[in-house]
């Protein structure tokens, strides 16, 4: 079954509040729990960035930057869509992006 790269975009700043971080880690387990082996690797968040171009290595996000990522098994994108349709990251107001492999 191919895997999906899922992309977290548009969250805003995760706030440094240890119980909000709490909450929010707690929603994603749930989350995660829930869908159990399809999702290959929950990924993380994005936090320091670095980016290469032909100009040269600068700090910070390149251009249309991700907050974090995850890997999702199934057996197309449509699937890896009803999967995602309750992510907290969703129900936050960020957008997921589901990214196929190039065959």
């Amino acid at each position: 079954m191919p895997k999906f790269l899922v992309t977290y975009h548009g969250g805003g700043a995760v706030p440094h509040d240890p119980a909000v971080m709490e909450r929010i880690r707690a929603a994603f387990m749930q989350w995660a729990q829930k869908t159990g082996p399809a999702l290959v690797d929950p990924g993380s968040p994005i936090s320091a960035r670095k980016t290469v171009t032909s100009k040269g290595v600068n700090d910070g996000a390149a251009d249309g930057p991700f907050d974090g990522w995850s890997v999702v098994e199934a057996a197309d994108m449509d699937e890896v869509a009803g999967i995602l349709k309750d992510h907290p990251f969703v129900g936050r107001g960020g957008s997921l992006q589901i990214n196929e492999p190039a065959s």
